[in-house]
């Protein structure tokens, strides 16, 4: 599903993110995070020990929601799967975000040993408050 023109300018930008997976017993489990696009998908760098990369190996079915920062009640919202989770690459993209969100290098606050993943989200359905 091609993601709109809108959502992909929030995804390029110091957005907030919102990311739903689910948990073995089906209840959801959402995390704020920082978000990316490769101008297909959506793209969530995580930590390889974080409960969201369990939840997504075992099924990969989530929920991601972005919000304007400077007007939360536009947003977009997608469900769909995780189609790719890898670790290449993972830390320069962290590097990236953290100069898009924060101005500065990463600051690691899990330490230099974490292991960085990227999750490809692939949407099947969007949902938009745009205006």
């Amino acid at each position: 599903m091609k993601l709109p023109d809108g959502f992909l300018d929030l995804l390029r930008k110091p957005s907030p993110c919102f990311v739903t997976t689910l948990m073995p017993d089906g209840s959801p489990q959402t995390t704020e995070t920082w978000v990316d696009t490769d101008g297909e998908d959506v793209i969530i760098n995580t930590v390889q020990t974080h409960l969201k990369v369990k939840n997504v190996e075992r099924d990969p079915r989530v929920s991601v929601a972005v919000c304007d920062a400077t007007d939360p009640s536009r947003y977009y919202a997608i469900r769909g799967r995780v189609v790719k989770v890898t670790t290449e690459g993972g830390a320069e993209h962290i590097e990236a975000l953290a100069q898009r969100y924060t101005g500065r290098p990463y600051a690691w606050y899990g330490g230099r040993g974490q292991v960085r993943v990227i999750l490809t989200v692939r949407a099947d359905k969007i949902h938009d408050m745009a205006r």
